[in-house]
């Protein structure tokens, strides 16, 4: 008898990279089942759209993108943050096939079976190792924990996504194993609070190639360290312990690279937004680091025109920023977000100052970078090529995270392929990009 055409599942993916590997992780499952990956809306039988609802515009994309699915399929299913408030989606689109939460991963699977049942049969259906990735193949997200119990005055990602749930350390360092034996040169390593890792677990000892590790960060990052490749970790608070890791960036074991989200510089401001570790001064912590590991390299994000915040608070911002001297800068206009505890506060900064402070933000940010971006043209650096462009290479060093950061742009790219390794030497460089020149 013939077989009946292989069901297909359309997916869109919106949101932060602990999204994507929610759709990685629901797609890998999908696949493990027998289904096909639709490439259109007219090509899939259902679509899944995984959803994020964390500021406004966010939630406006993707009320938006499932607008576009059913226009274009009509049989959705939404999953996601946003899926968190059902009433908002089932508002604005009544007609969708089901709303689960996040990381909701088994509500998302039985909608599709129920609404397009598998056809799994184990003979044909084969399935790497490693599962389906939405990432180029050299690099990947490995999200270690789901959740935080922080309790930030603008953020609802607690009610979103629940309290802190650690995955084990034995089976993340599993995860990362297969991935690295796939061909990933690059970890990126995720979750919602990074250094709080385990800490739901009580550091629970966990045993990976024949040694024993805690769930805990530093053990995370030495574990990882092992296999050879770059490890770069996001989302870390600047908590006391990790001057631990320190040491391992010194030594390359791990990326000498920080995603530290300090959100402001003002002790008062960062009271308000009820920030873990407000109190610390953060200041003399880079000082020590970049002491211990002179090449650390610290992005972060901002928030200007939070509630109640002065003129003097904002200076108070920009003067922590040149001390700083942070080598990559993000910075958002506060946005009230439904259900966040900031929208109660007094004194709310009219849009107008908000994009007045943007600018004067974003400008001495542009600066820092540029000076600091100048003083690496001359030196030679490993880079990992993400892109070949009418004959340039579009490469990352150690310092840049995908498409957060800069690039270094490398002409006469020659045989250089996507995933590769490039020794070059730094020629120039703007605002925020390098350019460079391939090394024999």
């Amino acid at each position: 008898m013939p077989r009946r055409r292989t069901p297909r599942v359309g997916f869109v993916s919106l949101g932060c990279p602990k999204a994507l590997v929610d759709s990685e992780r629901i797609l890998t499952r999908l696949r493990a089942e027998g289904y096909e990956v639709a490439p259109s809306y007219e090509a899939a039988d259902v679509v899944v759209v995984n959803t994020c609802g964390f500021i406004d515009a966010a939630i406006d994309e993707s009320l938006e993108a499932i607008g576009e699915a059913m226009e274009q399929n009509g049989r959705v299913i939404v999953t996601g943050c946003l899926g968190a408030k059902p009433e908002r989606i089932l508002e604005r689109h009544p007609h969708v096939l089901k709303v689960t939460g996040p990381h909701a991963y088994e509500d998302v699977i039985n909608a599709v079976h129920e609404h397009l049942p598998p056809q799994h049969d184990p003979f044909f259906d084969l399935l790497p190792p490693q599962g389906i990735r939405l990432t180029p193949r050299h690099y990947a997200y490995l999200k270690i924990s789901e959740g935080c119990n922080n309790k930030c005055s603008f953020c609802i990602i607690p009610s979103l996504r629940g309290k802190l749930a650690s995955r084990p350390i034995d089976e993340v360092l599993r995860e990362a194993e297969r991935l690295v034996a796939s061909g990933v040169k690059e970890l990126l390593v995720i979750s919602q609070d990074t250094s709080a890792y385990g800490a739901d677990l009580r550091y629970r000892a966990g045993t990976w190639r024949g040694t024993s590790y805690e769930t805990r960060f530093v053990d995370l990052a030495r574990g990882l360290g092992s296999l050879g490749v770059w490890v770069r970790l996001h989302y870390v608070y600047p908590y006391p312990h990790v001057d631990e890791v320190i040491p391992l960036m010194a030594e390359r074991r791990v990326l000498p690279y920080l995603d530290i989200p300090f959100q402001h510089g003002s002790p008062t401001v960062l009271k308000r937004m009820r920030r873990p570790a407000h109190a610390v001064n953060t200041l003399e912590r880079i000082r020590r680091w970049r002491k211990e590991c002179p090449d650390l390299v610290i992005r972060s994000t901002f928030i200007v025109g939070f509630p109640g915040e002065t003129e003097a608070e904002f200076q108070e911002l920009l003067d922590w920023l040149e001390e700083a001297q942070l080598d990559r800068v993000g910075c958002f206009k506060y946005s009230p977000v439904e259900g966040a505890a900031a929208n109660a506060l007094a004194d709310h900064v009219p849009e107008e100052v908000q994009e007045e402070r943007y600018a004067r933000f974003m400008e001495r940010a542009r600066k820092i970078s540029a000076t600091r971006l100048a003083a690496r043209v001359g030196k030679r650096m490993r880079v990992l090529v993400d892109a070949i462009e009418d004959g340039v290479a579009i490469a990352r060093s150690e310092t840049d995270a995908p498409e957060i950061d800069g690039v270094v742009r490398i002409d006469g790219a020659g045989k250089l392929k996507v995933g590769d390794w490039a020794e070059v030497e730094i020629t120039g460089a703007d605002d925020y990009d390098l350019s460079a020149r391939l090394l024999a």
